[in-house]
């Protein structure tokens, strides 16, 4: 099988997707984005507002109505969705065979960091 090629996604999309769990606006993206990474991430407007461009036309994202038209409102897709969850499972593999290999020598795991 070939490697995905929307993969990896950066941390920073990474979070902006996983925040778009639930339909929120811009500002609410950023809070959620830096609440979920404890405060590791931190983006300005205009770098949320590039991302969510760019995440439109992958169709990772898309907006959706809203009765306040002051604000523009987005959502994960199930594209979306499946990217994230194709990257989950990437990582979650990289973190399980470092476990077994460091913990293959009898040493305390993460002794090294």
């Amino acid at each position: 099988m070939g490697r995905d090629k929307y993969l990896p996604l950066t941390e920073t999309v990474y979070y902006i997707l996983l925040a778009l769990h639930e339909p929120a606006h811009g500002y609410l993206i950023l809070q959620k984005v830096e609440e979920l990474s404890g405060g590791q991430v931190r983006m300005a407007a205009g770098t949320l507002y590039g991302a969510i461009e760019n995440l439109i036309k992958l169709r990772f994202i898309e907006p959706v109505g809203t009765v306040d038209n002051r604000r523009k409102v987005y959502v994960i897709t199930e594209e979306g969705r499946a990217v994230m969850c194709r990257d989950y499972e990437r990582m979650n593999h990289m973190m399980e065979i470092t476990r077994r290999i460091w913990n293959s020598d009898g040493r305390e795991p993460y002794a090294e960091m």
